[in-house]
């Protein structure tokens, strides 16, 4: 007998949202027209979602609760122990993004089925451009990551809390052994072609959507000659020819006459597919350094060898929200990171997708999917992406908003702690105090050598608070006085979350404002 054939999560959760172009009357009360099939769920809350049992006064319905709007952590459940929610990807000129991918190197793990190759061109997947391994690839690893054949993936890592080795799922094993992969796999071909079929959303399309873009040749003339110099050598698909570089002088005039051309936007994927440094775009690299596709981590089928052979930055600086005087020195390749690169996002129908940045930190949420709604948030967005001085900097950073504790299982903690638990079994860490940053304790790496030490300093902190009964101020003295071993055992310390990307930030005032009139036409 074969079982029913299943999905553990529909695909529509997370990317169907409000058509941009048709938006609905009532937002609670859309009609099939009004809604668009992958365009991404900005309005998404994830926690209210997945996890709407949570209970308040723990601190995972804190990190829940600091998670922006639209973002999905696809990272929590296979856990690589950071933080790193970030913007639901919007599906747009597949083709196109399949004409530009770049030849990579896949590795020893190949399925014929899916007509995996060892060199072959690989759209970048995903923020960091983990998934490289072809369309097909990616997309049952998604399908994996929801549920299929989860009799298996659950054996490969420690879901939630971590702390044990991940395993990779093999995906020769899943070929073989798993009808529900063999059956999605058949499938997959006929996602990818439907995926080839969806275009973008153009605001002049949109009921009154000519309203908000200038009428002024003048000025879109001189915000598409912007866009040529500043931004098109990443976010164009449409490129030099062979041998001329896209960065260079030669470049940028070869832009110039591209973007005037009528149509330099048709079927342009506004993004050249490329991963860059962290230490070039400067974004909060949370997402950047993801373990999961490392070799022998859960993704590692997933992940060519050309990703996996890119090496994380020596060290970088990060603002330290306890001693702003004294930045957080911190050595990726000692916490075993993930590389620490971005692909470049699509600008495909900007106008309607704030807030920005990969994990949404970049402009307010309106929470309203009209035309106008989407423009204020558009508005925001731009104003804060190129005139820096007006982002939330360090009041971006996610904080607990009340007291809270840190519940374990004393199943899942080192033997050292587990006398320190409570009758109902659980190892209870905290008072956290109200103001703690969410990912000085979401990201704490629990591979460290010295986190079983840490655990210790953490407890007596915890002993003193329950032996003297203090009040929130008490706690938050003595929790301050682990902070350096937080810090220290931290695979992330990077806390500022709306921060990076410069390009065009000293451009003079009318080029920017001209520049955003182009953008709108996206």
């Amino acid at each position: 007998m074969i079982k029913t054939y299943r999905v553990g999560v529909a695909c529509a959760s997370c990317h169907v949202a409000p058509n941009p172009d048709r938006p609905p009357s009532d937002p609670n009360n859309p009609g099939w027209e009004n809604l668009a099939s992958a365009i991404g769920n900005q309005y998404l809350s994830e926690g209210k979602v997945f996890a709407c049992n949570v209970e308040k006064g723990g601190f995972f319905y804190e990190e829940l609760a600091a998670q922006p709007r639209g973002t999905s952590d696809t990272s929590r459940i296979a856990t690589d122990h950071i933080n790193n929610p970030n913007a639901i990807n919007p599906i747009f000129l597949l083709a196109e993004r399949e004409r530009i991918a770049a030849t990579e190197t896949l590795g020893p793990h190949l399925l014929a089925s899916l007509g995996q190759e060892h060199k072959m061109p690989v759209p970048h997947i995903l923020k960091d451009g983990a998934d490289s391994v072809g369309v097909p690839g990616a997309a049952l690893r998604v399908y994996v990551n929801i549920g299929m054949f989860s009799e298996y993936w659950l054996t490969r890592h420690n879901p939630l809390l971590g702390l044990t080795p991940q395993q990779p799922f093999e995906t020769g094993y899943a070929h073989e052994h798993s009808v529900f992969w063999r059956a999605t796999e058949q499938r997959v071909g006929n996602i990818a072609a439907f995926f080839r079929k969806l275009q973008p959303f153009h605001l002049a399309d949109a009921p009154g959507g000519k309203e908000f873009i200038t009428s002024d040749d003048a000025v879109m003339t001189r915000g598409k000659q912007a866009f040529a110099e500043n931004c098109a050598s990443c976010h164009s698909s449409k490129q030099p020819p062979p041998g001329l570089d896209a960065h260079s002088p030669e470049g940028k005039a070869w832009f110039c006459e591209a973007v005037m051309k009528p149509d330099f936007l048709k079927n342009n994927f506004l993004s050249n597919d490329r991963r860059y440094p962290l230490t070039t775009i400067k974004t909060n690299s949370a997402r950047a350094f993801g373990t999961n596709a490392q070799a022998g981590h859960i993704w590692d089928n997933f992940s060519s060898q050309t990703y996996k052979d890119l090496s994380p930055p020596a060290e970088l600086e990060f603002y330290n929200p306890f001693d702003p005087a004294k930045p957080i020195k911190f050595r990726p390749k000692d916490k075993h990171t993930g590389p620490g690169y971005y692909r470049v996002p699509s600008l495909i129908s900007i106008w309607s997708s704030a807030p920005f940045f990969h994990n949404n930190a970049l402009g307010k949420f309106t929470g309203d999917p009209s035309v106008a709604g989407r423009m204020a948030a558009f508005d925001d967005a731009t104003e804060k992406l190129l005139w820096p001085a007006k982002r939330l900097g360090k009041d971006s950073i996610w904080r607990t908003q009340e007291d809270c504790t840190l519940r374990l299982r004393k199943e899942f903690i080192p033997e050292p702690l587990r006398v320190l638990s409570d009758a109902d079994g659980y190892l209870k860490i905290g008072l956290i105090p109200k103001g703690t940053p969410i990912n000085l304790v979401a990201n704490l790496d629990p591979d460290a050598s010295q986190l079983v030490a840490l655990e210790v300093k953490l407890s007596k902190a915890l002993v003193t608070i329950h032996m003297h009964n203090l009040s929130s101020e008490g706690p938050a003295k003595e929790l301050l006085k682990a902070v350096p071993e937080l810090l220290a055992e931290n695979k992330c310390p990077d806390f500022i979350e709306d921060e990076g990307h410069y390009f065009g930030t000293d451009l003079p005032d009318a080029d920017k404002r001209a520049l955003i009139e182009y953008l709108k036409t996206f």
